[in-house]
């Protein structure tokens, strides 16, 4: 299971951020994951550059890691699913059938994000299971893909690929993160989790796109797992 140490208040809530860059909400026992990009690699090859073509493996490898790891009976992706809204058409039998186990084990739920919009009307072609909506709303808390500015009620989403920089040593160590903000009584928040996918790269958690995003706030901080703790590091302060 998930160390303990890696759990934290939000919202009234308890999460538990784990190390694979996932989310576990014991209380709903759901897993959450933004930015999974599957089949990102077969989309750059359509376009004449090559990559490895096993980025979705890995990716759902580690996501049913994370599964057995947490104990999770339903799933919600935050959006940007696949690279492209024709990317379930794509997945190669190995993945596809990864990908139908999982959907099938699980009470799955695919909140489509600006990279696979059409995600609907393609979907039903595939074998990928689950079921698709814009963003939900579940026990108080909406997800969808991308963070609204302005919006005051709980909060998870994905979009930017937040990574944090720190310096330790000497050398500078970048590490995929959640970034927490904070209202001014410092109970409740939004949050924006790290992308999961095994190609998609990262933006500054200090961004000011991604500030700018979580406001109003009176505090915004990053979150990782750091060794058998969650560490935190201030971003912005009012």
């Amino acid at each position: 299971m998930v160390p303990v140490s890696f759990a934290f208040p939000f919202c009234g809530d308890e999460f538990v951020l784990t190390k694979g860059r996932a989310l576990f909400w014991p209380r709903e026992n759901a897993l959450l994951v933004a930015d999974l990009h599957l089949e990102k690699a077969s989309f750059y090859a359509k376009h004449g550059q090559l990559l490895p073509p096993y980025d979705s493996r890995e990716t759902l490898e580690r996501l049913a890691e994370a599964l057995r790891e947490t104990g999770a009976r339903r799933v919600y992706t935050l959006g940007d699913n696949f690279h492209d809204s024709d990317g379930s058409q794509r997945l190669e039998p190995y993945a596809e059938g990864m990908l139908a186990a999982l959907t099938r084990a699980t009470d799955w739920v695919w909140i489509t994000g600006n990279h696979d919009p059409a995600l609907r009307s393609t979907m039903g072609e595939a074998k990928s299971g689950g079921t698709i909506a814009e963003e939900l709303e579940v026990a108080g808390m909406v997800l969808r893909h991308m963070a609204k500015k302005g919006e005051t009620r709980p909060e998870l989403s994905g979009h930017f690929h937040p990574r944090v920089q720190v310096k330790i040593h000497h050398r500078h160590i970048r590490r995929p993160c959640a970034v927490v903000s904070h209202n001014g009584d410092a109970t409740c928040g939004r949050m924006i989790l790290p992308a999961f996918g095994a190609l998609t790269g990262g933006m500054d958690a200090a961004d000011p796109a991604i500030l700018k995003a979580l406001q109003p706030a009176s505090a915004i901080d990053a979150v990782v797992p750091a060794g058998k703790r969650l560490a935190r590091f201030p971003l912005w302060r009012e």
